[in-house]
């Protein structure tokens, strides 16, 4: 199927998977964040992606974050089903269910801990490709998955009509113009602290950790860069740097994102699924030094800010693992 113009949106949140105290998915308090985002400007939300959590999510789980998401969204923002497996056959039908359940893309992270040729990547991603119908961003981000996306790779999985699009936390910024000079791929931001240079060079958006607590700077960004807008765009990424650095830099995205949401009052735990654990002391006194810098970003007011480091210490064994079948 052929795909006309861009249809993930701009402004994608990899949303959070808030979950209760005891490590179970909080539903209400997902409906709620979902919400939330989208009023804040988000037109695109990637469920069930690193930053859902989406190794420790059951498969039942991940489908219906897309369903809630689609319901929640109700035509306001696309929903960006992620994650996907190392195991290509379950992708296939992980991504084939995921678009049943009302999923408006994918995203296919490049296969994990296997550590694949470029043969295995590109037959991988065609297969997959090839079993939906929806628009598809590859998700390029070889300090996860231990091997990247060559460019003589990417260059080949462009002729594929469902793959539209890469999600690049690589910071190749050659590579990137290479590509979109050889190409029609969109490319989308897969790292908070690059989105502006990313969107100098032409990429089309952002699919951002940091978004879950401010979606609101990032679509000003995005419309600022739309109009040729440079100095609102470069003015607002000023603001966010330290914001970006308190949820990206000290411990996972994940991790930071639900300590510091949760210490706003917008979800009602800031628990994680094991192997992650909350924040240690000393890394919940980084994030907490540098939210102290962060002024005048809308949607991020800390001047009520309450974390509570021992509701976000240690990790949750939920009662079913995420298996792989």
């Amino acid at each position: 199927m052929t795909h006309s113009g861009n249809p993930f949106g701009q402004v994608l949140v990899a949303l959070v998977t808030p979950m209760t105290a005891d490590g179970e998915v909080d539903w209400p308090a997902v409906e709620k964040h979902i919400d939330d985002v989208i009023t804040a400007g988000a037109d695109g939300i990637v469920v069930t992606g690193t930053t859902g959590e989406t190794s420790t999510l059951t498969d039942p789980e991940k489908l219906k974050l897309v369903e809630v998401g689609r319901s929640v969204s109700a035509g306001r923002a696309k929903i960006i089903t992620g994650g996907g497996s190392n195991e290509t056959a379950h992708a296939i039908e992980l991504y084939k269910a995921s678009e049943k359940a009302g999923a408006d893309g994918i995203m296919i992270v490049t296969p994990y801990y296997n550590k694949p040729t470029q043969a295995g990547i590109l037959t991988h991603f065609r297969l997959v490709a090839d079993a939906t119908d929806l628009p598809v961003i590859l998700y390029d981000i070889p300090g996860r998955t231990g091997v990247p996306i060559k460019y003589e790779t990417i260059l080949r999985l462009a002729k594929h009509p469902n793959i539209l699009a890469v999600k690049d936390a690589k910071g190749d910024f050659s590579e990137v113009s290479r590509v979109l000079n050889q190409t029609d791929l969109m490319y989308f931001s897969g790292d908070d602290a690059n989105v502006l240079p990313h969107l100098a060079i032409g990429a089309t958006g952002l699919i951002g950790v940091t978004a879950n607590v401010a979606a609101a700077p990032y679509r000003t960004i995005i419309d600022a860069v739309n109009a040729g807008d440079l100095a609102t765009a470069t003015a607002e990424h000023k603001r966010l740097e330290p914001l970006v650095r308190a949820v990206m830099t000290h411990v996972p995205g994940t991790v930071a994102a639900k300590y510091i949401l949760h210490g706003l009052g917008r979800i009602s735990s800031p628990r994680v699924r094991l192997p992650l654990v909350g924040p240690e002391e000393w890394e919940a006194a980084l994030i907490e030094d540098e939210l102290d810098l962060v002024q005048n970003v809308p949607g991020a007011d800390f001047s009520n800010f309450r974390p509570d480091r021992n509701a976000a210490a240690g990790g949750a064994l939920p009662k079913v693992h995420g298996t792989t079948r």
